[in-house]
């Protein structure tokens, strides 16, 4: 790995590329005082989409929401929904008789190609021109889209019908085909990226002496490096092609190395501000992402865990932690919180479910059992209540409401008592 006490320059280092793909070993690419296109305004939320399902035979949830919906309606404009339902998988059924079609592979109970509506109104219903018996189901709602996955197909699978289930995987019927769904959708707009102020290194020089853009492909993930020169890896990785290299604007001593694509999630723009924090050193008091939203409160919990102290032994058992709940207004905000009521300011101790029930395990900073001392839990009350949860800052995280309840049903089941106040 690159010895970052070389940087000579009157910039400040901030970045490090490390290729962790193509050898046996870690290999530094570049350093850079800045890297354009790491921090993006996130895109707005997409607007809901009509569809329709055709030739349904419902059943479950979709029957019991149809009987809330309203009458059909003919004429112009929009139908009020009086039902809703999270989530409509709807998987394709392929001849059986006939290889799968191309790109799919099957499973139980669906295929690769299959699509999730999810926030889904139901709008209406009528009889359908299908078959005796079955009906059109009009709803509003938004389309999954993985775009490291797949794209939204732009034409319908070759499929004899889709079953419909729910998030829990529960039967909601069948149609024969659908409307609306599979249609042509633009990709997003690439950010393109600039490493900024960057002394490339052997394996970056290497790319910039090859004549033919397609041998310059770069791939490296992105460690943040703070005041002391010390470097943590955040996960974003940067897979791009090079396609220019010129004196830096910042010292002519560097170069602007300007890529034709950049990172599939990159952070939000407003977490630089969270990465200027902790570059200045661990924050050394508490509730300072009290007032950031609930996207930039994911991000100081992201923060937060890239840059842990590593090797650190767990505290003995037996110990009492004291939880500041008078901002957990947001499950964001509880991960902020329980992470400094174990670890202190800037503290980590979970930033989403799973990685939360890992830390109640031990390895995080507290051996189990503990006790844990909730203050102004009145707020979570109020506020983690049942329901389904929609950040707005990643569709990926659409689920259940996670309750206070919840948490302190895996808190007693871990071994830790907590006491509310």
């Amino acid at each position: 790995m690159e010895d970052l006490s070389t940087w000579a320059q009157d910039l400040p280092l901030r970045w490090l590329l490390v290729d962790e793909y193509t050898g046996d070993t870690d290999v530094a690419v570049a350093v850079c005082a800045d890297v354009d296109g790491l921090f993006v305004a996130p895109e707005p939320l997409p607007e809901p989409e009509r569809y329709t399902l055709v030739g349904c035979a419902p059943a479950g949830p979709l029957r019991e929401a149809l009987d809330a919906a309203p009458a059909p309606h003919d004429g112009p404009g929009d139908t009020e929904p009086r039902a809703w339902l999270p989530t409509v998988m709807l998987d394709p059924v392929h001849d059986p008789q006939r290889p799968a079609p191309h790109g799919c592979q099957r499973y139980d109970p669906g295929c690769s190609c299959s699509e999730e509506l999810f926030d889904v109104e139901v709008l209406g219903h009528r009889p359908s021109a299908a078959r005796d018996g079955l009906v059109d189901v009009e709803v509003r709602g938004r389309l999954r889209i993985l775009p490291e996955m797949h794209w939204p197909l732009a034409r319908p699978p070759d499929a004899q019908r889709f079953l419909l289930h729910g998030r829990e995987n529960e039967p909601l019927g069948v149609c024969r085909s659908t409307t609306g769904i599979f249609h042509h959708r633009p990709y997003p707009t690439e950010q393109p990226v600039t490493l900024v102020g960057c002394r490339p290194e052997e394996p970056l020089l290497k790319l910039l002496r090859r004549r033919s853009f397609r041998k310059r492909h770069l791939q490296a993930t992105v460690h943040a490096v703070d005041a002391t020169g010390r470097a943590v890896r955040t996960y974003k990785v940067l897979s791009a092609v090079v396609t220019a290299a010129t004196p830096s604007r910042l010292d002519p001593g560097l170069l602007d190395i300007t890529l034709d694509g950049g990172f599939d999630e990159p952070f939000s723009d407003g977490a630089r501000e969270i990465y200027d924090l902790w570059y200045a050193g661990r924050p050394s008091r508490r509730n300072l992402w009290a007032g950031y939203d609930r996207g930039l409160r994911h991000e100081w919990a992201g923060a937060a865990l890239f840059h842990r102290p590593q090797d650190q032994p767990d505290r003995p058992p037996g110990r009492t932690y004291h939880l500041d709940g008078r901002f957990v207004t947001d499950i964001e905000g509880f991960y902020c919180a329980i992470g400094e009521a174990v670890n202190g300011p800037g503290g980590y101790f979970g930033w989403n479910l799973d990685a939360f029930d890992d830390c109640l395990r031990g390895g995080w900073g507290a051996r189990r059992p503990f006790r844990l001392v909730w203050h102004h839990a009145e707020v979570a009350r109020r506020n983690l209540v049942p329901g389904y949860d929609r950040p707005a800052y990643d569709l990926r995280s659409w689920h259940p409401a996670f309750t206070l309840d919840d948490l302190l049903g895996m808190f007693a089941e871990a071994g830790v008592t907590v006491e509310p106040r």
